[in-house]
């Protein structure tokens, strides 16, 4: 393969990747309306935040061209906020049946 082969296959990778970042930025987006439940504990709610401003700032600890870094930060999120929604959410409709 000539080099023209492997750039465009990096580009369509880096496309790719940005393009699966930009979803889970839009997945955490969503789940912002669990940042206003009162029972999700506040280092939750700050994860949410931090990988908001990791995924958009220009520090990264791997090189922009390559989102793995971002992307990984955006799953540890939503993991983290709905792990913790899922935790409250029982407790709280077993108060409402009382």
């Amino acid at each position: 393969m000539d080099g023209k082969v492997w750039l465009t296959l990096g580009v369509i990778l880096a496309i790719g990747l940005a393009i699966a970042a930009a979803v889970l930025l839009a997945r955490v987006f969503a789940a912002r309306r669990l940042l206003l439940d009162a029972g999700i504990p506040l280092h939750d709610k700050a994860l949410f935040w931090v990988a908001v401003i990791y995924t958009v700032s220009p520090v990264d600890l791997v090189p922009d061209p390559v989102y793995l870094d971002d992307i990984g930060m955006l799953l540890l999120a939503l993991r983290s906020l709905h792990a913790a929604a899922g935790a409250v959410r029982p407790s709280k409709e077993i108060d409402n049946a009382l």
